[in-house]
């Protein structure tokens, strides 16, 4: 029979999935599941935000816009930057793209060979590597943990970089640790890549939800780095699937030539919705609501810790709490089983995010409302005090 290519051998599955299966077969039967595995804004997208969509819907406009995307649109995201980060990026380098795996598809198309390696952080979010190993390089992890904020240093990338090494891939919020990198941090990765003539991408997918200090964003840090963001999270439209990828200068060209082949073009009511996102009115909502996930951080951080889930890494962003669960078993993959079918709690086992150390760690997600937060801690109390 013929094969599928070998890289799918590569391809890992979610083993959440397969949680997420289960809690859905146990809430068939009648049962009542918190969900706490799932990286998705529990808010609805924000009115301003589906009006824009519906009007544009009710106007017609369904044809394909450039593959870039809406000048006005890229016009509106590098406003954006200049007015909340004070830099100025001009939006020629801005690529609307299908959400931030659409901009990352671009990126990953665009620079990576066939047997290249690149740098990834363990734990990270596990479709990185994936994304790396289609386009025929090798994904490299570098074990990082709590004496290192989760988050790959200058140190940690001379050891590892060798001469097949072309780039590092870093998110700041990360997945699944809520850590962040710096400026000056940041900054210094930047000159440790340059240095040794290598790209380095940066996820920003999370920026807007910070709880304690601003997200410094990368592009401050040089014109050549690459930046992923998305209308997902903060913006909360994750169904619309729109993002956007800051591209430096010499690559536009190469980036649009594979935007217009694998993509066309993103969606065009999506995009003339998010004209909408940068609104006052629609980041007022988002303040808000940014409001409400710090105060939904700020009760489950210490309940959790009271219940014996030690927090591995200050959560400064996204809406995770990075546990370590080896004082409460042996396998977090396991325990996650065992809270979904004892406790009606599903949570996200280490084993998603990685080879290093994976069962020591379990992810908490604060997306859903404070009662079902409170009410999940009772569960897992009574479920540990068995």
């Amino acid at each position: 029979m013929p094969q599928a290519a070998r890289r799918n051998r590569d391809i890992a599955p979610f083993h959440v999935m397969e949680l997420l299966a289960r809690a859905q077969a146990l809430e068939a039967e009648g049962r009542d599941i918190i969900h706490m595995e799932v990286g998705e804004p529990d808010f609805p997208t924000p009115a301003p935000i589906v009006s824009a969509g519906q009007a544009a819907l009710a106007a017609g406009r369904t044809h394909y816009t450039p593959a870039l995307g809406l000048p006005e649109l890229r016009q509106a995201i590098a406003d954006f930057y200049q007015s909340r980060y004070k830099v100025r990026i001009p939006a020629r380098r801005i690529v609307v793209t299908a959400g931030a795996s659409g901009a990352l598809t671009l990126a990953l198309a665009c620079l990576a060979e066939p047997g290249s390696r690149w740098l990834l952080t363990d734990p990270g979010y596990p479709c990185n590597r994936h994304f790396v190993r289609v386009f025929e390089a090798e994904p490299v992890a570098v074990p990082v943990g709590p004496e290192h904020n989760f988050q790959l240093t200058p140190e940690l990338l001379t050891r590892h970089w060798d001469d097949r090494t072309a780039g590092a891939l870093v998110a700041s919020p990360a997945n699944p640790t809520g850590t962040l990198l710096t400026a000056s941090e940041l900054d210094a990765l930047a000159q440790a890549i340059r240095a040794r003539h290598g790209h380095l991408l940066v996820d920003e997918i999370y920026h807007g939800l910070s709880y304690d200090q601003d997200c410094a964003t990368a592009l401050a840090a040089g014109d050549d780095l690459w930046v992923i963001n998305s209308f997902s999270k903060y913006f909360q439209m994750t169904g619309w699937r729109l993002g956007w990828l800051v591209v430096p200068e010499p690559f536009v060209r190469d980036v649009e030539k594979l935007a217009q082949n694998l993509f066309i073009a993103p969606s065009t009511p999506a995009q003339h919705a998010a004209l909408a996102a940068f609104a006052p009115e629609t980041l007022a909502i988002l303040e808000t609501r940014r409001a409400t996930l710090k105060a939904r951080r700020d009760y489950l951080a210490p309940a959790l810790e009271k219940l014996g889930f030690r927090l591995a890494a200050r959560p400064e962003g996204a809406f995770y709490l990075w546990c370590d669960c080896s004082a409460l078993a042996p396998d977090s993959f396991t325990l996650a089983s065992r809270l979904l079918e004892d406790a009606g709690v599903a949570a996200t086992p280490g084993l998603d995010f990685g080879q290093y150390q994976p069962e020591r760690y379990i992810r908490f997600a604060y997306t859903t409302d404070l009662a079902r937060l409170e009410a999940a801690v009772a569960r897992l109390g009574r479920y540990l005090d068995r």
